[in-house]
């Protein structure tokens, strides 16, 4: 059976990071996968989490399973989180990262809904793949307009009015990947109204909490939806605001009609969970609520995040003004304007590949890059050579 297999295509972003590793240029540049990087090029682990880790080392007496949905206690912080603070017609399931929160939504609502799912245009790679092979047909909806570099709102407010009942649309709760454009408050309103009128069931990929504006501010899209609906699926990822890559800590959030409602879908999605993993690993899930609980380390990781979140901004402040420096005539001022570690560039994939063969900078063929790659250290040589391609 294996003999017949041939090599399958290599994950668009992965794949990248893969080709990158193999790249024996000293001065290449990964703005690919979307990983948070510091000023130095690295990954680091947060000083906040090195201290709960300590903690949780020094509390443990046993590695028995957690039950099929995880603990309760990180459950109650996802929903603090998400809302402000607990929510009564809310449950909280722990997954294998936002990925996984979004197959088993995908697993849970495929038997319940017959239509379509939808995903903005553009949208992450892998949720037209997640969805797909969990039996959606994907279709998508007006996001990005290329002409103005920012949401394309008439279209797109056009689009979810007209989407049935019976579909699910897939929205970005903040730091839109790939874009970096989010809806305005008002916009999230009118939203929202939309997807109460029509009927359709709304699942948000809350993937970048804090990273956009802060940990409210950036919810602001999901407690607009949690008033305005009655039911409801966000799915969380901590790999990006705590730092927990390879921890794959996510989380899938039911909100119902009621608590008693909330209940009884709860024990669907237990069952799809057991078929998919039986239950979720322990560690970050207790990183999460050890912080969370913790009133000093809550402080600590918040400033944390709020120097990461003041760093990204600062670099997309600095490749503008590099670019200009440069000698670049084209304006790049959008992308000081965006929100969190992605923007579309705007460079073709002739570009893009000319800058991967010539110079090692590498981003996907679509033009989007990992603005969290970006350090002041290698800035000149970054920008000197987007210059060059774009002569």
């Amino acid at each position: 059976m294996f003999e017949k297999l041939d090599m399958a295509p290599a994950d668009p972003i992965l794949g990248l990071t893969e080709a990158f590793k193999a790249d024996p240029n000293p001065h290449k540049i990964n703005l690919g996968v979307g990983v948070y990087k510091d000023e130095a090029g690295l990954t680091p682990i947060m000083p906040s989490v090195r201290r709960a880790e300590e903690i949780i080392l020094g509390r443990e007496k046993s590695k028995t399973y957690l039950p099929i949905s995880g603990m309760p206690e990180y459950g109650k912080v996802v929903r603090e989180l998400l809302f402000g603070g607990d929510c009564a017609r809310a449950v909280t399931a722990h997954t294998p990262g936002g990925t996984g929160a979004l197959r088993v939504a995908g697993d849970f609502l495929r038997p319940q809904k017959s239509g379509k799912l939808w995903v903005s245009q553009p949208t992450w790679e892998n949720h037209k793949a997640v969805f797909s092979t969990a039996g959606f047909e994907v279709a998508a909806y007006p996001y990005y307009d290329p002409k103005t570099k920012g949401l394309d709102f008439t279209a797109m407010l056009s689009a979810l009015k007209a989407i049935p009942a019976d579909d699910v649309v897939l929205l970005h709760a903040c730091c839109h990947n790939p874009s970096g454009i989010d809806p305005t408050t008002e916009q999230w309103d009118d939203i929202a109204a939309a997807a109460r009128s029509a009927g359709w069931l709304p699942l948000i990929d809350f993937a970048y909490q804090g990273l956009a504006e802060g940990i409210d501010d950036d919810a602001t899209g999901v407690r607009i939806f949690a008033e305005a609906v009655d039911e409801l699926l966000i799915c969380s990822s901590f790999s990006k605001n705590f730092s927990l890559y390879n921890d794959r800590v996510g989380a899938l959030t039911l909100v119902a009609a009621d608590a008693e409602v909330a209940a009884r879908a709860f024990s669907h999605l237990k069952i799809i969970i057991r078929r998919n993993f039986s239950n979720p690993p322990a560690h970050g899930g207790l990183i999460v609520t050890t912080i969370w609980n913790d009133p000093n380390l809550k402080t600590q990781w918040l400033g944390e995040l709020d120097a990461m979140r003041r760093r990204i901004h600062q670099m997309r402040e600095l490749f503008v003004a590099t670019l200009k420096a440069k000698g670049v005539k084209q304006d790049f001022s959008f992308i000081a304007q965006q929100k969190g570690m992605f923007s579309f560039s705007g460079l073709t994939k002739e570009q893009v590949h000319a800058l991967r063969d010539k110079y090692a900078l590498y981003m996907v063929d679509s033009g989007r890059i990992n603005v969290a790659g970006m350090t002041p250290d290698n800035m000149d040589c970054l920008c000197a050579a987007i210059a060059e391609v774009l002569k």
